[in-house]
Protein backbone atom coordinates (compact mmCIF):
# COMPACT_ATOMS: atom_id res chain seq x y z
CA UNK A 1 0.00 0.00 0.00
CA UNK A 2 1.11 3.72 -1.20
CA UNK A 3 0.42 5.80 2.03
CA UNK A 4 0.52 9.95 1.85
CA UNK A 5 3.77 11.14 2.70
CA UNK A 6 2.64 13.20 5.46
CA UNK A 7 2.33 10.02 7.45
CA UNK A 8 6.15 9.78 7.82
CA UNK A 9 5.61 13.25 10.16
CA UNK A 10 3.19 11.68 12.43
CA UNK A 11 4.92 10.04 15.58
CA UNK A 12 3.76 8.07 18.48
CA UNK A 13 3.89 7.16 21.87
CA UNK A 14 6.26 4.86 23.18
CA UNK A 15 4.59 4.80 26.11
CA UNK A 16 2.12 1.98 24.98
CA UNK A 17 4.93 0.84 22.69
CA UNK A 18 6.93 -0.13 26.33
CA UNK A 19 3.42 -1.12 28.03
CA UNK A 20 2.87 -3.92 24.93
CA UNK A 21 6.46 -5.03 25.45
CA UNK A 22 6.20 -5.67 29.14
CA UNK A 23 2.73 -7.41 28.84
CA UNK A 24 4.69 -9.77 26.75
CA UNK A 25 7.16 -10.71 29.20
CA UNK A 26 4.41 -11.15 31.97
CA UNK A 27 2.33 -13.20 29.02
CA UNK A 28 5.69 -15.40 29.86
CA UNK A 29 5.53 -15.59 33.55
CA UNK A 30 8.05 -12.23 34.26
CA UNK A 31 7.29 -10.34 36.88
CA UNK A 32 7.07 -6.20 36.00
CA UNK A 33 6.62 -3.28 37.50
CA UNK A 34 4.43 -0.85 35.76
CA UNK A 35 6.58 2.89 35.79
CA UNK A 36 5.85 3.80 32.43
CA UNK A 37 1.84 4.59 31.65
CA UNK A 38 0.91 8.25 32.84
CA UNK A 39 -1.84 7.27 34.21
CA UNK A 40 -3.89 7.35 37.84
CA UNK A 41 -3.80 4.50 39.43
CA UNK A 42 -7.13 5.94 41.36
CA UNK A 43 -10.87 4.94 40.41
CA UNK A 44 -13.10 7.60 39.20
CA UNK A 45 -14.96 9.45 41.91
CA UNK A 46 -18.25 7.00 42.61
CA UNK A 47 -20.12 10.29 42.48
CA UNK A 48 -18.75 10.77 38.82
CA UNK A 49 -19.52 7.35 37.93
CA UNK A 50 -23.49 7.57 39.02
CA UNK A 51 -23.65 10.69 37.04
CA UNK A 52 -22.38 8.99 34.01
CA UNK A 53 -24.83 6.22 34.38
CA UNK A 54 -27.73 8.17 35.17
CA UNK A 55 -26.52 10.04 31.88
CA UNK A 56 -27.52 7.31 29.77
CA UNK A 57 -30.46 5.99 31.59
CA UNK A 58 -31.60 9.70 31.51
CA UNK A 59 -31.21 9.03 27.44
CA UNK A 60 -28.07 11.25 26.62
CA UNK A 61 -26.76 8.84 24.13
CA UNK A 62 -27.38 11.03 21.23
CA UNK A 63 -25.42 13.38 19.45
CA UNK A 64 -25.19 16.89 20.96
CA UNK A 65 -23.37 19.48 19.89
CA UNK A 66 -19.89 19.54 18.44
CA UNK A 67 -18.69 22.18 20.44
CA UNK A 68 -20.08 20.40 23.65
CA UNK A 69 -22.95 20.31 25.86
CA UNK A 70 -24.09 23.95 26.80
CA UNK A 71 -24.53 23.12 30.24
CA UNK A 72 -20.74 21.34 30.68
CA UNK A 73 -19.24 24.36 28.36
CA UNK A 74 -20.96 26.43 31.21
CA UNK A 75 -19.17 24.31 33.96
CA UNK A 76 -15.69 24.37 32.60
CA UNK A 77 -16.09 27.98 31.99
CA UNK A 78 -16.90 28.35 35.63
CA UNK A 79 -14.45 26.07 36.97
CA UNK A 80 -11.88 28.20 34.80
CA UNK A 81 -13.09 31.12 36.42
CA UNK A 82 -12.13 29.95 39.81
CA UNK A 83 -8.97 28.38 38.87
CA UNK A 84 -7.51 30.84 36.66
CA UNK A 85 -9.11 33.92 37.74
CA UNK A 86 -9.96 34.79 34.16
CA UNK A 87 -13.52 35.59 32.70
CA UNK A 88 -14.03 32.79 30.73
CA UNK A 89 -16.97 32.69 28.53
CA UNK A 90 -18.67 29.21 27.61
CA UNK A 91 -18.54 30.12 23.85
CA UNK A 92 -15.11 30.22 23.96
CA UNK A 93 -15.16 26.42 25.15
CA UNK A 94 -14.98 23.85 23.08
CA UNK A 95 -15.39 19.65 24.47
CA UNK A 96 -13.76 17.02 22.59
CA UNK A 97 -13.17 13.07 23.20
CA UNK A 98 -9.88 13.58 25.06
CA UNK A 99 -7.81 16.80 25.21
CA UNK A 100 -5.48 15.64 22.60
CA UNK A 101 -8.00 16.78 19.50
CA UNK A 102 -7.37 20.12 21.41
CA UNK A 103 -3.94 20.12 20.23
CA UNK A 104 -4.21 18.66 16.69
CA UNK A 105 -6.64 21.02 16.02
CA UNK A 106 -5.56 24.06 17.19
CA UNK A 107 -1.95 22.82 15.21
CA UNK A 108 -4.37 22.43 12.21
CA UNK A 109 -5.99 25.64 12.61
CA UNK A 110 -2.72 27.41 13.05
CA UNK A 111 0.11 26.12 11.90
CA UNK A 112 1.15 25.44 8.40
CA UNK A 113 4.10 25.43 6.10
CA UNK A 114 6.56 28.64 6.43
CA UNK A 115 5.20 28.58 10.04
CA UNK A 116 7.57 27.86 13.00
CA UNK A 117 6.04 26.73 16.38
CA UNK A 118 8.27 26.40 20.01
CA UNK A 119 7.47 23.55 22.20
CA UNK A 120 8.85 22.24 24.94
CA UNK A 121 11.84 19.65 25.12
CA UNK A 122 11.68 17.03 26.69
CA UNK A 123 8.38 17.35 26.48
CA UNK A 124 4.86 15.19 25.46
CA UNK A 125 6.05 13.59 22.22
CA UNK A 126 2.45 14.60 20.30
CA UNK A 127 3.29 18.04 20.06
CA UNK A 128 6.38 17.81 18.03
CA UNK A 129 4.72 15.02 16.06
CA UNK A 130 1.70 16.78 15.19
CA UNK A 131 3.80 19.92 14.55
CA UNK A 132 5.63 18.40 11.69
CA UNK A 133 2.08 17.12 10.67
CA UNK A 134 0.76 20.58 10.03
CA UNK A 135 3.50 20.99 7.85
CA UNK A 136 5.49 23.71 10.07
CA UNK A 137 8.43 23.72 11.68
CA UNK A 138 9.10 22.46 15.46
CA UNK A 139 11.27 24.42 17.37
CA UNK A 140 12.50 22.98 20.28
CA UNK A 141 12.79 24.99 23.85
CA UNK A 142 14.76 22.70 25.97
CA UNK A 143 14.36 22.80 29.74
CA UNK A 144 17.48 22.48 31.46
CA UNK A 145 18.07 19.80 33.99
CA UNK A 146 20.16 22.18 35.91
CA UNK A 147 17.41 24.26 36.17
CA UNK A 148 15.06 21.81 37.52
CA UNK A 149 13.76 21.64 34.33
CA UNK A 150 12.51 24.92 33.36
CA UNK A 151 13.75 26.77 30.21
CA UNK A 152 16.39 29.44 29.45
CA UNK A 153 13.61 32.34 28.99
CA UNK A 154 16.52 34.45 27.51
CA UNK A 155 17.35 31.67 25.08
CA UNK A 156 13.76 31.71 24.24
CA UNK A 157 13.37 35.14 23.40
CA UNK A 158 15.80 34.29 20.68
CA UNK A 159 14.02 31.52 19.57
CA UNK A 160 10.93 33.56 18.58
CA UNK A 161 10.68 34.67 15.12
CA UNK A 162 8.32 36.85 12.46
CA UNK A 163 7.79 33.36 11.58
CA UNK A 164 6.84 31.89 15.08
CA UNK A 165 3.10 31.64 15.07
CA UNK A 166 2.49 29.39 18.40
CA UNK A 167 4.66 28.93 21.82
CA UNK A 168 3.37 25.61 23.57
CA UNK A 169 3.84 25.66 27.41
CA UNK A 170 3.32 22.77 29.79
CA UNK A 171 2.99 23.57 33.34
CA UNK A 172 3.15 21.41 35.13
CA UNK A 173 4.57 19.43 32.89
CA UNK A 174 5.17 15.74 31.22
CA UNK A 175 7.90 14.21 31.25
CA UNK A 176 9.97 16.43 33.66
CA UNK A 177 7.36 17.78 36.88
CA UNK A 178 8.68 20.86 36.63
CA UNK A 179 6.18 23.85 37.04
CA UNK A 180 6.64 27.12 35.31
CA UNK A 181 6.55 30.05 38.03
CA UNK A 182 4.59 33.04 37.89
CA UNK A 183 7.58 35.00 37.42
CA UNK A 184 8.56 32.63 33.87
CA UNK A 185 4.51 32.84 32.90
CA UNK A 186 5.31 36.53 33.06
CA UNK A 187 8.05 36.74 31.27
CA UNK A 188 6.64 34.30 28.57
CA UNK A 189 3.78 36.81 27.94
CA UNK A 190 6.21 40.21 27.89
CA UNK A 191 7.45 38.10 24.64
CA UNK A 192 4.45 37.19 23.28
CA UNK A 193 3.01 40.15 23.59
CA UNK A 194 5.84 41.90 21.62
CA UNK A 195 5.01 39.94 18.20
CA UNK A 196 1.80 40.49 16.69
CA UNK A 197 -0.01 37.06 15.65
CA UNK A 198 1.52 34.81 18.44
CA UNK A 199 -0.60 32.88 20.10
CA UNK A 200 0.64 30.74 23.34
CA UNK A 201 -1.09 26.84 23.68
CA UNK A 202 -0.85 26.52 27.13
CA UNK A 203 -1.31 22.62 28.32
CA UNK A 204 -2.72 22.88 31.53
CA UNK A 205 -3.86 18.77 32.04
CA UNK A 206 -2.15 18.46 35.32
CA UNK A 207 -2.74 22.12 37.14
CA UNK A 208 -4.79 20.33 39.84
CA UNK A 209 -1.90 17.74 40.59
CA UNK A 210 0.60 20.37 42.03
CA UNK A 211 2.33 19.55 45.83
CA UNK A 212 3.74 23.85 46.23
CA UNK A 213 1.43 26.74 45.84
CA UNK A 214 -1.56 26.97 43.76
CA UNK A 215 -1.55 27.42 40.04
CA UNK A 216 -1.16 29.97 37.69
CA UNK A 217 -2.14 30.31 34.26
CA UNK A 218 -0.71 32.44 31.16
CA UNK A 219 -3.85 33.65 30.23
CA UNK A 220 -4.77 35.37 33.92
CA UNK A 221 -1.97 37.94 33.13
CA UNK A 222 -3.22 40.85 31.08
CA UNK A 223 -3.45 41.06 27.44
CA UNK A 224 -3.14 37.48 27.19
CA UNK A 225 -6.89 35.65 27.47
CA UNK A 226 -7.36 37.29 23.89
CA UNK A 227 -4.04 35.40 23.39
CA UNK A 228 -4.08 31.80 24.82
CA UNK A 229 -5.49 28.38 23.91
CA UNK A 230 -6.40 26.64 27.23
CA UNK A 231 -5.47 22.71 26.79
CA UNK A 232 -6.84 20.68 29.48
CA UNK A 233 -9.62 17.66 30.51
CA UNK A 234 -10.23 15.40 33.12
CA UNK A 235 -8.37 12.71 32.57
CA UNK A 236 -5.61 13.52 35.01
CA UNK A 237 -7.42 15.47 37.85
CA UNK A 238 -10.25 12.98 38.24
CA UNK A 239 -8.64 9.98 37.32
CA UNK A 240 -11.12 9.40 34.07
CA UNK A 241 -8.37 8.43 31.06
CA UNK A 242 -11.11 6.20 29.93
CA UNK A 243 -13.80 8.48 30.11
CA UNK A 244 -12.20 10.66 26.81
CA UNK A 245 -12.92 13.96 28.25
CA UNK A 246 -11.10 16.52 27.04
CA UNK A 247 -11.37 20.23 26.08
CA UNK A 248 -10.16 23.87 25.14
CA UNK A 249 -10.61 27.11 26.17
CA UNK A 250 -9.27 29.88 23.04
CA UNK A 251 -10.22 32.98 21.72
CA UNK A 252 -13.73 33.31 20.02
CA UNK A 253 -12.40 33.79 16.34
CA UNK A 254 -10.91 30.57 16.72
CA UNK A 255 -13.78 28.43 17.98
CA UNK A 256 -15.27 27.97 14.25
CA UNK A 257 -12.52 26.97 12.83
CA UNK A 258 -11.78 24.39 15.60
CA UNK A 259 -15.42 23.08 15.53
CA UNK A 260 -15.13 22.65 11.61
CA UNK A 261 -12.52 20.51 12.45
CA UNK A 262 -14.14 18.39 15.24
CA UNK A 263 -17.26 17.67 12.84
CA UNK A 264 -15.03 17.04 10.04
CA UNK A 265 -13.31 14.12 12.16
CA UNK A 266 -15.25 13.36 15.44
CA UNK A 267 -18.71 15.06 15.17
CA UNK A 268 -18.79 15.08 19.18
CA UNK A 269 -18.27 13.49 22.05
CA UNK A 270 -20.26 11.28 24.06
CA UNK A 271 -23.11 12.72 25.69
CA UNK A 272 -23.28 10.99 28.98
CA UNK A 273 -19.46 11.45 29.18
CA UNK A 274 -20.29 14.94 29.56
CA UNK A 275 -22.75 14.70 31.91
CA UNK A 276 -20.46 12.61 33.92
CA UNK A 277 -17.77 15.44 33.49
CA UNK A 278 -20.30 18.12 34.98
CA UNK A 279 -20.71 16.45 37.98
CA UNK A 280 -16.64 16.10 38.34
CA UNK A 281 -16.85 19.90 37.87
CA UNK A 282 -19.06 20.60 39.89
CA UNK A 283 -18.99 17.85 42.83
CA UNK A 284 -17.14 17.50 45.94
CA UNK A 285 -13.34 17.16 45.62
CA UNK A 286 -12.49 15.31 48.45
CA UNK A 287 -11.20 12.43 46.55
CA UNK A 288 -9.37 14.63 43.81
CA UNK A 289 -7.41 16.11 47.27
CA UNK A 290 -6.72 12.67 48.72
CA UNK A 291 -5.65 11.58 45.33
CA UNK A 292 -2.74 14.23 45.27
CA UNK A 293 -1.87 13.66 48.64
CA UNK A 294 -0.91 10.47 48.01
CA UNK A 295 1.10 11.16 45.03
CA UNK A 296 3.02 13.55 47.57
CA UNK A 297 3.94 11.04 49.27
CA UNK A 298 4.77 8.98 46.29
CA UNK A 299 6.56 11.89 44.95
CA UNK A 300 8.92 12.02 47.82
CA UNK A 301 9.31 8.29 48.42
CA UNK A 302 10.73 7.86 44.54
CA UNK A 303 12.56 10.87 44.29
CA UNK A 304 14.42 10.17 47.61
CA UNK A 305 14.94 6.44 46.30
CA UNK A 306 16.24 7.40 42.83
CA UNK A 307 18.97 9.75 44.44
CA UNK A 308 20.16 6.76 46.66
CA UNK A 309 21.23 5.11 43.37
CA UNK A 310 24.76 5.43 42.70
CA UNK A 311 25.12 7.26 38.66
CA UNK A 312 21.20 8.65 39.01
CA UNK A 313 20.46 12.37 39.80
CA UNK A 314 17.00 13.91 40.34
CA UNK A 315 15.22 17.06 40.82
CA UNK A 316 11.97 16.76 43.31
CA UNK A 317 8.95 16.55 40.91
CA UNK A 318 6.91 20.44 41.02
CA UNK A 319 3.72 18.71 40.01
CA UNK A 320 2.07 16.10 37.93
CA UNK A 321 3.49 12.26 39.08
CA UNK A 322 6.65 11.84 36.69
CA UNK A 323 10.43 11.47 37.93
CA UNK A 324 12.67 12.31 35.86
CA UNK A 325 15.90 11.35 36.41
CA UNK A 326 19.54 11.41 34.72
CA UNK A 327 21.13 8.76 34.03
CA UNK A 328 24.68 10.03 32.55
CA UNK A 329 26.60 8.64 35.12
CA UNK A 330 25.73 4.64 34.16
CA UNK A 331 27.03 5.46 30.45
CA UNK A 332 24.42 4.04 29.28
CA UNK A 333 22.36 5.81 26.85
CA UNK A 334 18.36 6.00 27.12
CA UNK A 335 17.29 3.39 25.11
CA UNK A 336 19.83 1.19 26.69
CA UNK A 337 18.48 1.95 30.22
CA UNK A 338 14.81 1.77 29.31
CA UNK A 339 15.65 -1.48 27.60
CA UNK A 340 17.67 -3.05 30.73
CA UNK A 341 15.83 -1.87 33.31
CA UNK A 342 12.93 -4.12 32.24
CA UNK A 343 14.72 -7.05 31.06
CA UNK A 344 17.20 -7.48 34.01
CA UNK A 345 15.20 -4.99 36.98
CA UNK A 346 11.74 -6.01 36.08
CA UNK A 347 10.59 -2.53 36.03
CA UNK A 348 8.75 -0.38 32.77
CA UNK A 349 10.08 3.09 32.00
CA UNK A 350 10.37 5.37 29.48
CA UNK A 351 13.41 6.58 27.60
CA UNK A 352 14.27 10.27 28.18
CA UNK A 353 14.76 10.62 24.55
CA UNK A 354 11.29 9.41 24.01
CA UNK A 355 10.37 12.76 24.62
CA UNK A 356 12.58 14.71 22.18
CA UNK A 357 16.10 15.18 21.70
CA UNK A 358 17.14 16.91 25.43
CA UNK A 359 15.25 14.10 27.12
CA UNK A 360 18.80 11.87 25.87
CA UNK A 361 20.82 10.91 29.12
CA UNK A 362 17.57 10.31 31.48
CA UNK A 363 14.27 8.23 32.10
CA UNK A 364 10.58 8.70 33.22
CA UNK A 365 9.46 7.20 35.55
CA UNK A 366 5.59 7.55 36.58
CA UNK A 367 4.67 7.37 40.35
CA UNK A 368 1.08 6.22 39.65
CA UNK A 369 1.70 3.21 41.37
CA UNK A 370 1.51 2.04 44.80
CA UNK A 371 4.31 2.57 47.33
CA UNK A 372 4.96 -0.67 47.70
CA UNK A 373 5.33 -1.64 44.15
CA UNK A 374 7.47 2.10 44.07
CA UNK A 375 9.51 0.41 46.85
CA UNK A 376 10.14 -2.43 45.03
CA UNK A 377 11.14 -0.80 41.78
CA UNK A 378 13.76 1.49 43.75
CA UNK A 379 15.34 -1.92 44.59
CA UNK A 380 15.59 -3.75 42.24
CA UNK A 381 16.48 -0.69 39.73
CA UNK A 382 19.41 0.29 42.32
CA UNK A 383 20.64 -3.68 42.36
CA UNK A 384 20.76 -3.54 38.30
CA UNK A 385 22.40 -0.28 38.37
CA UNK A 386 25.14 -1.29 40.70
CA UNK A 387 25.36 -4.61 38.43
CA UNK A 388 26.93 -2.29 35.64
Amino acid sequence: MTVAARMNDLGTESAFEVLAKARALEAQGKEIIHLEIGEPDFDTPRHIVEAGMKAISDGFTHYGPTAGLPQLREAIANNSREVRGTDTDPNHVVVTPGAKPIMFYVLLALAEPGVEVIYPNPGFPIYESMIKFSGATPVPMQLLGEKDYHPDLDALAGLITDKTRLVIINSPENPCGSALTKEELETIAGLVKQHPGLYVMADEIYKDILYTGEHYSISSIPGMQERTIILDGMSKSYAMTGWRMGYGIMPEELVPHVVKLAVNSVSCAASFTQMAAVAALEGPRDEVKAMVAEFGVRRRLITDGLRSIPGLTCPEPEGAFYAFPSIKDTGLTSAQFEERAMSEAGVALLSGSAFGEYGEGYVRLSYANSQENIKKAISQLDAFVRSI
